[in-house]
């Protein structure tokens, strides 16, 4: 029966070529557009190396704190990333994930090269050994550096395959050799594919263990509660998320009561945030409202299906009015108003999903084409071009999206006009007419 329809339906767009195309241009335009924004939304969420984990992550980007002295008002307070005693104190003694790990906030501007050669400005993160357990780099060439590594402050680093080619002229045969950062030598341990820039946490150029290059290591305000540092937790499955933020909880509170006597204390903001919950937040000093947030993309969704579906609306009425003559006959000859409901929808919807694929393909081809004006990250810094690759966005919940889109979009622009025609007296229906 769907092959039958199948067949009807292309019959359709056969007969009336020119209102045919101007449907499904009208539908693919229609998917496009809404699909370009379900992606600009959605790229902080989507899992991609090397974050493929995005679903078990839990991040602790900043901190806040407050002080006896400020009030006991929660906006006044002193925000920023931690420093690495507060990670160790809060997030690394936690039991339940499978790992943590702690990093520089946002990778910085180093200049690197080897003897001889120009100066080149690349972006480095300092890491722990851990950082390379949660984020799943592609590794083209070595290895990652180890805890022991780390802790003895060899000065080793891991590069972008991109990186290796500017400093050495290839991506090939570079483990051992050693290139100056901020002009101090440093052994090349690993070669990684490179990364996109909208991998927030797991973007940089050059990965080197803290301390290493720079003295972020140290760094701390005067509370010695705030530094350099982000912290994400890795969980074995989501389902641990709230066993994990229990005992964050418990550790927090022993690490406030530790703090009692500087004035000082942390104020928790519901942290430690999952990875859509950290996508919606604009400020260490707010709580994200994931609410607000859901139902101001609903309402955006909404709005871009309904406006093209009432025009859409119109062309598939005027469509099944050249068709009652037809739907007389096969109501006279027995067909239920169900059956010819069924049918129109049907048919409909597989000339929708026809279109709906053509917008998809075309918004993929967009987003890819136009990714540094359209994708951007919130805060960092990086001057680095945002690249986009279709691995990031064929995904199936972008496939999800589209088809639940399309289905809406038919049930909109079909739905009024195909149930009056099922409806419609068969006299009326011979002669042409919709009820």
């Amino acid at each position: 029966m769907i092959k039958q329809y199948f067949i009807q339906a292309i019959g359709q767009l056969k007969q009336h070529p020119l209102i045919s195309s101007i449907n499904i241009m009208g539908t693919s335009l229609a998917i496009f557009l809404i699909m370009l924004v379900v992606m600009i939304n959605n790229i902080g969420i989507l899992s991609f190396s090397p974050e493929s984990n995005r679903d078990r992550f839990l991040h602790g980007s900043c901190i806040s704190i407050g002080n006896k002295d400020w009030g006991d008002d929660s906006m006044s307070s002193s925000n920023g990333p931690m420093s690495l005693k507060s990670i160790n104190e809060i997030y690394k003694s936690l039991k339940t994930p499978e790992c943590v790990t702690a990093y520089t906030i946002f990778p910085s501007t180093v200049v690197a090269s080897i003897p001889g050669q120009n100066l080149v400005n690349l972006e480095m993160r300092e890491t722990d050994a851990e950082y390379f357990k949660v984020f799943d780099y592609t590794f083209l060439d070595g290895k990652p550096y180890n805890k022991e590594e780390v802790e003895s402050h060899i000065p080793l680093a891991v590069i972008t395959e991109s990186t290796a080619r500017s400093i050495f002229g290839t991506s090939k045969g570079v483990i051992g050799k050693n290139m100056l950062i901020n002009y101090s030598s440093c052994k090349v341990v690993g070669v990684v594919k490179n990364v996109s820039i909208l991998a927030e946490k797991g973007f940089s150029e050059i990965w080197v263990p803290i301390g290493t290059i720079s003295p972020t290591a140290t760094y701390h305000d005067n509370s010695g509660i705030m530094g350099a540092f982000s912290a994400t937790i890795l969980a074995k499955d989501r389902d641990d998320f709230d066993d994990i933020r229990k005992e964050y909880n418990k550790r927090l509170d022993g690490y406030n009561k530790s703090l009692e006597p500087t004035g000082f204390h942390i104020i928790p903001r519901s942290r430690p945030y999952d990875q859509e919950t950290e996508n919606q937040v604009i400020g260490a000093n707010l709580e994200p409202d994931v609410n607000k947030a859901r139902k101001i993309e609903i309402t955006i969704y909404v709005i871009l299906l309904i406006v093209p579906a009432i025009n859409l609306a119109s062309m598939t009425h005027s469509r099944l009015r050249q068709r009652m003559i037809e739907v007389g006959v096969r109501r006279a000859f027995g067909s239920t108003h169900m059956q010819l409901l069924n049918q129109i929808i049907i048919e409909n919807m597989i000339i929708t999903l026809i279109a709906g694929i053509i917008g998809l393909i075309l918004s993929l081809i967009f987003a890819n084409t136009m990714a540094s004006e359209f994708f951007q990250v919130k805060w960092n810094p990086s001057l680095t071009e945002t690249q986009i690759d279709f691995s990031m966005l064929f995904q199936p919940k972008i496939f999800i999206y589209a088809i639940l889109f399309c289905f809406v979009l038919n049930i909109l622009s079909c739905g009024i006009p195909a149930w009056r025609a099922s409806r419609s007296n068969i006299v009326n229906s011979l002669g042409g007419k919709i009820m």
